[in-house]
Order: structure tokens, then sequence, then C-alpha cells
């Protein structure tokens, strides 16, 4: 017996031992990582195009700041209660939608400039690497590969959260100093929410980037190829849905047909991320839109005139949401599959 204790005992100290190395280890793995997130974040700061790129976000984010308060002090000459009006109608989030045509709003900034921002972030993540042949130096070092991908892919996205969520911070700053209008705790979530979607939208563009710095291995490429689906997107893919479904509104028997012909061109459109994005933050930031389709007469009629609660909203755009997420986890898992199985040679 006394023989059996000291063994149990002795195996016991020896699975204590076994544990605290295989711990240690993770923490030295978890440690690695970090410092490849802060070397990324590094070169990405010290990256003339993306200090040019974040110049241009926050000069035109600030001009069109300006331009909505402008618009909407010249609204509240008009009127006594100021504090009254903002409390009612939300007028505070429309510090990110309004303009006065000279500008576009903020809204619009963001949807132009934030996906060519992830773009210029991602698109020689490996190929720069090989191209300058530390890749294979790199990878020679007793670290996993997935650090590589993934390190690059952590240090993009914490600049692009510390960028947004400072930047939309100090447009409701000035919002606040400039106006004298103090948001409601619904629109102050909103504004989270909707940069929250921000970072969401710009992660797609990012891992799209990514992708292609993987597959191709000039840098040039890349970033075309890049450009190219984001032109497509902005530019070409509603022209191309209006062509072919503009005979597909015609000769419609019913109302309800009509709708149902519409919500389905709709749901056309939602393949786009850029379609996506707006439908989100339409409803975001404007709290009485109460659809994102088509309503009949008999829906209208029936509705309550009055302004959603943030959860409400949210569920309605919960859809939109899930599929861009999953459009990003797509891009990002082919991108982290393709890269694992590649072959890295010494140039």
């Amino acid at each position: 017996m006394k023989l059996a204790n000291i063994q149990n005992k002795w195996f016991k100290q020896k699975d204590i031992e076994r544990s605290e190395v295989v711990r240690e280890k993770d923490t030295k793995k978890r440690n690695v990582f970090w410092v490849f997130v802060s070397k990324e974040i590094t070169d990405y700061l010290s990256s003339w195009r993306i200090i040019i790129l974040l110049a241009i976000l926050l000069l035109t984010c600030i001009g069109s700041l300006y331009t909505a308060v402008t618009t909407i002090s010249d609204a509240l000459d008009a009127y006594k209660d100021a504090s009254q009006i903002g409390r009612n109608s939300y007028l505070f989030l429309q510090i990110f939608t309004i303009s006065d045509g000279s500008l576009p709003s903020f809204v619009s900034f963001v949807s132009f400039l934030g996906p060519l921002l992830g773009i210029a972030l991602g698109f020689d993540a490996i190929n720069g690497e090989r191209g300058r042949g530390t890749l294979s130096r790199l990878l020679a070092q007793p670290i996993p590969r997935d650090y590589v991908i993934n390190a690059k892919f952590v240090a993009a996205l914490i600049i692009n959260v510390i960028l947004f969520f400072a930047l939309g911070l100090l447009v409701m700053a000035f919002g606040i100093l400039m106006l004298g209008i103090t948001p409601s705790l619904d629109e102050f979530l909103r504004v989270m929410s909707f940069i929250g979607l921000i970072i969401v939208y710009i992660a797609f563009w990012l891992n799209l980037a990514i992708l292609f710095s993987v597959i191709f291995k000039q840098q040039a490429t890349s970033a075309l190829s890049t450009i190219a689906i984001w032109l497509f997107y902005n530019v070409f893919f509603s022209i191309i849905v209006n062509l072919f479904t503009k005979s597909y509104l015609t000769n419609v028997a019913s109302e309800g047909e009509y709708v149902n012909r519409v919500n389905a061109i709709l749901n056309v459109y939602r393949f786009s991320p850029n379609y996506l994005f707006q439908e989100m933050t339409t409803v975001l930031l404007s709290p009485t839109t109460r659809t994102t389709g088509l309503m009949t007469m008999e829906q209208v009629v029936g509705s309550i005139a009055s302004p959603l609660k943030l959860q409400a909203s949210l569920s309605l755009i919960w859809p939109q949401i899930t599929g861009l997420i999953a459009a990003t986890f797509i891009c990002f898992t082919i991108a982290y599959v393709t890269f694992t199985r590649q072959e890295i040679r010494a140039n």
C-alpha cells in the first residue's frame, strides 16, 4: 500500500509538471503572437500610404461634420427649444447622415473610403513579405505558420477599431459643442452600433484583400483585383441588376405580386456588401425606418408612426449583419487554408 501511494504521488507530480510545461509553452506562444501583432501595427503606422489614407479620411469626415452641423444649426434657428427638438426627433443622429449638398454626409464618406482603407491594409499582407524575401526567413523560425496571417489581420483590425471609435467619439464631441445637444442613451448606443458595423464592413474588404495577397504573387495584381471587385459592387452591380430586372416589374397583376417582385429584386441587391451596409446604416441612424423592403398600403395604414427602439432596429437588420459577417469569415477562411497549404521557398 505504501509503495502504491508513493507511485500515485509520483505520477501526480509528473502530471503537474507536464501541465506546467504545457501552460508555459502556451504562454510563450501567445506572447510571440502579440509580438507579431505589435510589429505589424508598427509597420502599418509607419507606412506612408496608410498615413495618407488616414489623413484623407479624417479631413473628409471633419468636412462632412461641418456641413452637417451648419445645416442643422440653420434649421434650429427657427425654433426656441433646440434641446427638446433633439430629444424628440433624433436630431443628433442627423450629424452622421445629413448634408447640405456641397459635401457628402459622414456615412457616404465612410462607405466610400472605408473599403479603400481595408484594401490598403491587406493587399500586400502576404505577397509583400514574399517579394521582400522575409516570408521564408520568418517561417524558418520555430513558430506556427498561421501566426503570420492571423497577426496581420488582428493588427489591421485593431487599427480600424481604434481609428473609427476615436473618429466617432470625436464627431459626437464636436456635435455636442457646436449644437449644444446631448445625445440620449438610445442615440449613443445607435452610434456605437453604427461604428461596429463600419468595422465589420471594412473587415470584409480587408479579408478580401488578404485573400488576393495570398493567391497572387504580385502586389499590383492583388491590389487591382480587390479594387476591381470594389468598383464592380460600388458602380456596376446596381446598373446590371436594373438592366435585367426592368422588365420583371412590368405587367404585374396585383399590388401583392408587385411587392413580392420588388422584394425579390432587393434580395438580389443584397448580394452586394455595399448595399447591405447601406441598409444597415439607414435603419440604425434613422429610427423611423420600419422595414428594409417595400410595404403595401394596408401595412402602411395599420402601422404606428413612431420610431423603433434600438433592439427592434437591430432585429430588423440582423439578417444583413449575419450575412456580412459570414462573407467576412468565408474570405478569411479561404485565405487561411490557402496560406497554410502553400509551399514557401527562399528566393
